[in-house]
């Protein structure tokens, strides 16, 4: 019988062989390696005040933690919600010479009485890579991979479920877990060593290594059961303070806090793809005095040093650095302008947004299509609208989950388009529909860059 233990990347350890569990934490943070600082004193936890605090003392958190290299001395009162006022302060003048393994070993001064959370220290430390989803459209979706003695190799599916998957999506700081796809495409499968088997954990872990899993050499698995994964993109954009929701300040979405993105290396291609993203168009040339006007963000920077080639339909899709990592201020802050204002159709329900039920804006308000006359020409037009490549089918709105509300109007129906249309609205129709029913709304495929990836491994169980 194959053997099962805990898996530490790097080494094997059961939780009964740990020294002790760490004095120290980072809490509020976008990850377990960046957050305020709060040390254990018999069972409670207190913060540490910012007196003295330096990058020699986050060093030492960073090596108790099992982080990589120390980053940054944030305050810890950017991460919300703030310490309880009941909350002691254990710690200040922690002067650590940066070589100490655990922050207990330095020098520091207890019994704190003229700090108070204002001055809560905070950590910034490197994420160590230890899992990935590879060969997939963007970083949250992909075959997986974890590091054991500094080499990559492949998960077996034998025993993988949807709780395993949370536990990964989770820790690469992706969003929800979906149906987890076992990778058979020979274009997706892995090579050389297969690490794990077996994998089996709750769903409640913050991390794959706290798995109860077997190791390399207590499987007969071959890379045709390499395991897939796919988490939900966590890349939500949006454009604020501008005059339209097509312009404004950049800003995404990351572990549910809305931060900016700094412009360095940041250039048309870049803005390309947040327009096509947010369905608004292409870019427009606006001055920089005009971008000045906006003002700066005043909380999280995301994303640094952000690469596209343009032709991306995510900004998940393009290069950049780690999430939280950057060298800059909020007078860098990425404003973006797009030519046009939002379109006037959507595809909704479907598993991108260049596929799913058709509907229509009229006077801020959106109803759906009947399908009577709906073809391919009708869908060329609507993919070109919202700048989505080939028309790839008409199928039924009734396809995409959740259903439309009962409610909803119904705006038009035989939709007539030559198919070189460049607006659904400038093809012949009917307005003010009376004989259908939303059993009968009009659905789209477009090809998308996620809709190309898929078909590298379409054919999986």
């Amino acid at each position: 019988m194959a053997l099962f233990f805990f898996l530490i990347f790097g080494f094997c350890i059961g939780p009964g062989l740990l020294e002790s569990s760490p004095k120290v934490r980072l809490v509020r943070g976008p990850h377990r390696c960046e957050g305020r600082v709060e040390v254990e004193r018999n069972g409670e936890w207190g913060t540490v005040c910012d007196d003295g605090w330096n990058m020699e003392d986050v060093e030492v958190v960073c090596r108790e933690l099992g982080c990589g290299e120390a980053k940054g001395t944030p305050s810890g009162n950017l991460y919300k919600p703030l310490a309880d006022e009941k909350q002691k302060i254990f710690i200040q003048d922690v002067n650590c010479n940066g070589t100490e393994d655990k922050l207990i070993d330095c020098d520091q001064v207890e019994d704190v009485y003229q700090c108070s959370h204002s001055e809560d220290s905070g950590a910034i430390c490197e994420i160590p890579e230890t899992v990935r989803l590879v060969g997939g459209p963007g970083s949250c979706k992909g075959r997986l991979e974890v590091k054991h003695q500094d080499q990559w190799g492949t998960v077996c599916k034998a025993g993988w479920n949807l709780s395993a998957a949370k536990v990964v999506c989770r820790q690469l700081g992706c969003g929800k877990a979906t149906l987890t796809k076992k990778c058979c495409n020979k274009d997706t499968q892995g090579q050389g060593l297969i690490w794990l088997s077996n994998v089996s954990c709750s769903g409640r872990e913050g991390n794959l290594q706290y798995c109860l899993s077997g190791l390399e050499g207590n499987n007969n698995c071959t890379h045709d059961e390499d395991t897939w994964v796919e988490c939900e993109d966590p890349f939500k954009l949006r454009l604020v303070n501008g005059d339209t929701r097509c312009s404004g300040r950049l800003e995404v979405l990351h572990k549910g806090i809305w931060g900016s993105v700094c412009d360095d290396g940041w250039a048309t291609e870049e803005e390309q793809v947040v327009c096509r993203q947010l369905g608004c168009g292409k870019p427009a040339f606006v001055p920089a005095k005009a971008r000045r006007k906006f003002v700066p963000g005043d909380g999280r920077i995301w994303l640094d040093d952000v690469h596209c080639q343009g032709q991306e339909q995510s900004l998940e899709q393009c290069q950049h650095r780690s999430w939280g990592y950057h060298d800059c201020n909020h007078k860098e802050d990425v404003v973006v302008f797009c030519l046009e204002s939002s379109p006037k159709v959507r595809l909704v329900g479907g598993p991108h947004r260049c596929e799913g039920r058709v509907e229509v804006e009229r006077n801020g308000e959106w109803g759906t299509v009947c399908d009577d006359g709906w073809n391919m020409k009708d869908v060329e037009v609507v993919c070109r609208e919202l700048d989505c490549g080939a028309a790839k089918g008409t199928p039924s709105g009734n396809l995409y989950k959740p259903l439309a509300d009962e409610k909803q109007k119904i705006f038009i129906q035989e939709v007539n388009c030559r198919g070189t249309e460049d607006k659904l609205i400038k093809c012949d129709q009917l307005e003010d529909v009376y004989d259908c029913s939303h059993s009968e709304d009009a659905g789209a495929i477009c090809e998308s860059e996620y809709g190309r990836a898929q078909g590298l491994y379409a054919n999986c169980p």
